[in-house]
């Protein structure tokens, strides 16, 4: 049975998403895009923007999953409560619609794809484009959301044998 998935970078400065139908070993690219919460609003607000944000793409595309990076914890705690904030905003927007969220570590995300759970943001865009073509990613944001709905594809799968 095929899967709408909604991938998400989350990130106060720029939140990616991406949007990739799978079935079995099939993958395909639908859309994709960055959410750019202002930068001289409250933090309220920003967060606000980000559950508008995904709140519009999950109306629009109706996915049937979300994946989401799992926020590493920094060496500056201030940074890495912001990101909790900004992933916290993302999955409430898919979660009050009842989409499951499925949550990945950045190293994994970059093994499912590159083999290398320490890939850098290059290998992890010229992966990107070899499984899905018709992407187009415009900033790193956006690419990784795409990664991060394909590793989830490909767990998936692994999971329904």
């Amino acid at each position: 049975m095929a899967k709408r998935i909604l991938g998400i970078d989350p990130g106060l400065l720029h939140t990616g998403w991406a949007i990739i139908d799978a079935q079995g070993p099939s993958r395909h690219y639908v859309a994709s895009g960055v959410i750019l919460p202002p930068k001289n609003e409250t933090m309220a607000n920003r967060l606000a923007c980000i559950f508008r944000g995904v709140s519009e793409i999950c109306e629009k595309f109706s996915p049937d999953e979300l994946s989401i990076e799992i926020i590493f914890v920094n060496t500056n705690a201030k940074t890495s409560l912001v990101l909790g904030q900004a992933r916290a905003a993302a999955i409430v927007a898919a979660a009050i619609r009842e989409i499951p969220v499925f949550e990945y570590e950045p190293n994994k995300i970059k093994k499912a794809l590159t083999c290398a759970g320490h890939a850098d943001k290059d290998q992890v865009y010229k992966m990107v484009k070899m499984f899905l073509p018709l992407a187009n990613p415009k900033t790193p944001d956006e690419s990784d959301a795409i990664a991060i709905a394909l590793a989830h594809a490909n767990s998936m799968q692994i999971r329904a044998f």
